[in-house]
């Protein structure tokens, strides 16, 4: 079963996230941060990951620390379930367009987590939302999920737009990268023969 559950746990958080890579992108969320929400919602019915989280954190400080904490254990539970990685195609691409904005996601799950983000916000917030905060949550998706994780804006001019179309990109790149390769049966797809 390509499932994981974690729970991570700080003077400033409270989070459990759990995840079904088999799933069919059914999306339960609850961080208090409404349009991060709506972000996490992309993040499940594009990349069809079942994905369930509660988060109580700081919010009287600010959203931060509950979007960069889901972003790790997010990115812990992404690792547990897809595990030694055998048979999956490991890497997704997708070049996304949401009216204005074309996002372009490249990734490897690789085990080597990198974030190359040119993703440039014309707004400093979304609603309440702060545009930052998008940065900060893949930036600790990608660490924790141990993922090369490049993502672009080719053009834009609504931060919504940006940003909405940034999740939906990595979400249809994780999409083509967990997918189990018929062809590859249990191999791991590495020449190392590990990742």
């Amino acid at each position: 079963m390509r499932n994981a559950s974690i729970t991570r746990k700080t003077a400033e958080t409270d989070i459990t996230v759990m995840v079904d890579l088999d799933g069919t992108g059914a999306a339960d969320m609850a961080t208090g941060v409404g349009f991060f929400d709506h972000m996490l919602d992309q993040l499940a019915r594009h990349s069809l990951i079942d994905m369930k989280v509660k988060a109580a954190g700081d919010l009287h400080v600010d959203d931060h620390h509950t979007v960069e904490d889901t972003g790790i254990a997010l990115g812990r539970a992404l690792a547990q379930a897809v595990g030694e990685k055998r048979g999956i195609a490991r890497y997704g691409q997708c070049a996304l367009p949401m009216d204005d904005a074309l996002v372009t996601c490249a990734l490897d799950l690789s085990g080597r987590p990198w974030l190359g983000w040119h993703l440039p916000f014309p707004a400093q917030r979304i609603g309440s939302f702060d545009t930052e905060l998008v940065r900060e949550f893949f930036q600790a998706l990608s660490t924790h999920a141990g993922i090369t994780l490049h993502v672009d804006l080719v053009r834009g001019v609504n931060s919504h737009h940006i940003a909405e179309a940034a999740f939906k990109a990595v979400a249809r790149s994780l999409r083509v990268a967990i997918e189990l390769d018929p062809r590859k049966g249990h191999a791991i797809p590495s020449t190392k023969g590990a990742l």
